[in-house]
């Protein structure tokens, strides 16, 4: 299991030929990304964020509330409140434990058993072909309320474990992303540290938080559930 450090930037003509000098593009592709939530949005309103891309199920959960991060490390640096720090969980079985475990409370009744008799058994669950993405997320209550196509293109740098991602959406938004994956218990200041001189390099400055995709597609799209999470600090 990893953890996701993101640095979202602006990218203009400037920027994208610096990149080009610095970096190595590894490729251009498409991919649609379906986010799914329950009606009264319990996942996103606690951060939580499903998304099925390219066929693949994918659960972005935070690492750690800023709460906490007072309490244990003081007060965060410039670096860390211009970065976002998800959980990244692609391993289905863990996908539907760790919902069941953020659902539990919301009062909605579901049981995976009516899909599958192999829930308390790990490698049962693996083997879950049998059911459907239908039966499975209606069980948990779970709807598509988001999904628009992207076109991306990556850069590889120099610098170990650090890439970039040039984003284009079907619905006019483009942002670029400085993406660094740290293993859970990692070293996450060098982390901050790498996507701070990336930042550098491509000459980007300020203390301004860029928006994401699903940011500005919530905000163009449904304003109300965007300014929801705008209120509790999310977005």
């Amino acid at each position: 299991m990893s953890i996701e450090v993101e640095r979202k930037f602006v990218c203009n003509a400037n920027r994208l030929k610096i990149l080009e000098e610095i970096g190595a593009c590894a490729g251009q592709f498409q991919f649609q990304d379906r986010y799914f939530d329950t009606p009264q949005f319990d996942l996103t309103l606690k951060d939580v964020w499903l998304r099925q891309r390219k066929g693949c199920w994918e659960l972005k959960c935070p690492t750690i509330t800023d709460k906490e991060a007072e309490e244990t490390q003081g007060e965060p640096s410039k670096a860390a409140m211009l970065c976002t720090r998800y959980k990244e969980i692609t391993d289905l079985t863990d996908i539907r434990l760790k919902l069941k475990e953020v659902l539990k409370d919301t009062g909605d009744k579901f049981s995976m058993t009516e899909c599958c008799q192999t829930l308390t058994d790990h490698h049962g669950l693996a083997e879950m072909n049998c059911v459907s993405e239908e039966c499975w997320t209606s069980a948990m209550n779970l709807v598509c309320f988001a999904e628009f196509t992207t076109v991306r293109r990556t850069f590889t740098l120099e610098e170990d474990g650090v890439h970039v991602d040039l984003d284009e959406t079907d619905f006019g938004y483009a942002v670029g992303e400085i993406e660094v994956l740290v293993s859970e218990g990692g070293d996450m200041q060098a982390a901050l540290d790498k996507i701070e001189r990336t930042a550098k390099k491509l000459g980007v400055t300020g203390d301004q938080v860029v928006g994401g995709k699903m940011s500005v597609y919530l905000q163009r799209n449904y304003p109300a559930h965007y300014a929801r999470l705008l209120s509790q600090h999310i977005l």
